[in-house]
This record gives C-alpha cells, sequence and structure tokens, in this order.
C-alpha cells in the first residue's frame, strides 16, 4: 500500500508512518517545516524515519498550490492520511491568517488532490475543539457543532463540511477523525504536558489554568495511531453509505483533571512542581470527554494506555532526547 501522510515530521504523523513502515506500507511524507515550535524536533523525527527506503519526503506547503497539484500528478496513491495542519488554540488569537493559509486553502488542495487523483480513501484530522461551548458530556459527533470557540475550532468544523461536500459530490470516500488531547513520545512542545515537564525539569513554575480544574480525554499517540491504521483500512462503503463519508471520535474516553493529570507528572519526574494558578484562557474550553462507542464498534478501537504509563514513556523519552 501506498500512503501520502501529511504533517509527516509532525507528532502524529511521525508515529503514524513509523507504524505503516512497520506494516510494510510504502509511505510518501510532507511538510513544511514551519517554525510555530522547533524545527530541530521535526527534523530529528524525520532523521528516524528516512533510513527506511520504504520512506519518502518533500518539503512542501499544503497552500502551494502548484506543488500540491504536480504532488498527486507525480505519485499514485492508495490512501492520503492528511494530518497536516496549523495547530494550536491559543496561537490562532495572534496569527489568524496562518489558519485559513494551511486548514482551510491547504485542505481544498488536498480534497482536489484527491479528486483529481481518485483516491480509494481519504482520512483527515479534525478535533474535538469543534465542540466548543457545548456542555452534554460525553461530546458525541451526533451533537451540534455550531458553536466554535477559537478560529482554529471553526477552521476544523469547516474542514468536516468541505470534505462531506466533496464526499457528495464525487463519491470520494472520506472519514474525519475528531483527535481527543494527544500526548506521548515525540510530543509537541506547545502542549501542556510537555512544558510541565520541561518546567519541572529546569525548576521553573508552571502555569495552571482555570486553577486546575479542566478535564481532558488525554490519548497516548500508540492508541491514536491504532485507531487510524484500523480506519484506514476500512473506508465508507460508497454502496452503502451515500455519501461516502463518515465521522468519528478517537480519544481516551475516560477524562482526566489537569491536577491529577500534573500529579502523574510529578511522580514520573519525582519531584514537585512549583504551580502558578491562572483563570481559563480565551478560545479554551473546560472539559473535553469522547463518546468512542462508534469507532469502538466500526474497526474494535480500544484505547488502553493509562495516563501513569503513557506519562512515564513521555518523561523517559523526554530525558533521553534532552540529555
Amino acid at each position: 500500500m501506498r500512503v501520502l501522510v501529511t504533517g509527516a515530521a509532525g507528532f502524529i504523523g511521525y508515529h503514524l508512518s513509523q507504524r505503516l513502515l512497520l506494516d510494510r506500507a510504502q509511505v510518501f511524507g510532507i511538510d513544511n517545516l514551519n517554525n510555530y515550535y522547533a524545527v530541530d524536533l521535526k527534523k530529528s523525527r524525520l532523521a528516524q524515519l528516512e533510513p527506511n527506503q520504504n520512506f519518502q519526503f518533500q518539503c512542501l506547503d499544503l497552500s502551494d498550490r502548484n506543488g500540491m497539484e504536480t504532488l498527486f500528478e507525480s505519485n499514485t496513491f492508495d490512501g492520503v492520511i492528511h494530518l497536516a495542519a496549523q495547530a494550536g488554540v491559543r496561537y490562532s488569537l495572534d496569527n489568524p491568517h496562518a489558519y485559513v493559509d494551511s486548514n482551510l486553502v491547504g485542505f481544498l488542495h488536498i480534497l482536489e488532490g484527491c479528486r483529481q487523483s481518485n483516491i480509494s480513501h481519504l482520512v483527515y484530522a479534525s478535533s474535538s475543539s469543534v465542540y466548543g461551548a457545548n456542555k452534554k458530556v460525553p461530546f458525541s459527533v451526533e451533537d451540534n457543532v455550531d458553536h466554535p470557540v477559537s478560529l482554529y475550532a471553526a477552521t476544523k468544523k469547516s474542514n468536516e463540511l468541505m470534505a462531506h461536500s466533496y464526499s457528495h459530490l464525487y463519491q470520494i470516500p472520506i472519514t474525519g477523525l475528531r483527535f481527543f488531547t494527544v500526548y506521548g513520545p515525540w510530543g509537541r512542545p506547545d502542549m501542556a504536558y510537555f512544558k510541565f515537564v520541561d518546567a519541572i525539569a529546569n525548576n521553573k513554575s508552571i502555569d495552571v489554568y482555570n486553577h486546575g480544574k479542566m478535564q481532558r480525554d488525554f490519548t497516548y499517540i500508540d492508541d491514536v495511531v491504532e485507531g487510524i491504521v484500523r480506519v484506514l483500512h476500512q473506508p465508507p462503503n460508497p454502496d452503502t453509505t451515500t455519501p461516502p463519508y463518515k465521522l468519528y471520535n478517537i480519544g481516551n474516553n475516560q477524562p482526566v483533571t489537569l491536577m491529577r493529570f500534573i500529579e502523574v507528572i510529578e511522580t514520573a519526574m519525582g519531584k514537585t512542581a512549583d504551580k502558578n494558578f491562572l483563570p481559563m484562557q480565551p478560545g479554551d474550553v473546560p472539559a473535553t470527554y469522547a463518546d468512542v462507542d462508534a469507532l469502538m464498534n466500526d474497526v474494535g478501537f480500544q484505547p488502553k494506555t493509562p495516563i501513569e504509563d503513557g506519562i512515564q514513556k513521555f518523561v523517559t523519552w523526554y530525558r533521553s532526547y534532552y540529555q
């Protein structure tokens, strides 16, 4: 199987590429290697992938229309897993154009490439942020999601609408995955758990928003990758699903308070954090909690990693990588 993975130098894209290569797939990865966070970390991830002869990489920006057209014209892909995006809720408050360029224009280029190339299955990343100010938990894909509280969330909701229309118009099998707070080794430095570990290791205080009362459905990277791979191999059937479109939550289904999460990090670090308690930030939501019944029923998705194990693995990687 030959698979295009966008965002291959990113956190989830790197782990997914590793898994696909282990499964003997051929992986073509693209990434623009932007400086939203440390480029060296992205290059280090690529350095783990590039020795494999079944891995190819091209530095390419999703918003480059000519470059994206050439990519699809010059290659044949059995499936596309679209993970590249401008991430981050808080960054979108100051840099809105980056989200439009990558998450809207870039996603259109992906959809067009899949249409022109008759791709057999497109799997793309949405986000739990689309649930916005929803009060009902756990979050279900059947819920109304018309009240995003950040531009990032609004672009992800837009992706879902764009994907549905392309699936309807051109009968492209497409599956969207709403990710819930993914964490683990090689993770993103802008994520709270990474910031906490880094601060504790360097004897700095940590900022704890909403006074630690946030709840998050922390989902370990290996569980997420297993879910993506299972979904990739089970595209919506055009004969039974019109349009051939599916949307799933992919999360741990066990929300944890931020204070409990910090306690687990402190235990793994063998050190207590100096905490700076703050109110909730604009664009944040108090809780995320995934209803994953549909994904469990359709592909057998079953998250298996408790946060104690997942955080210990992250801390072990962090100490090794940063020496």
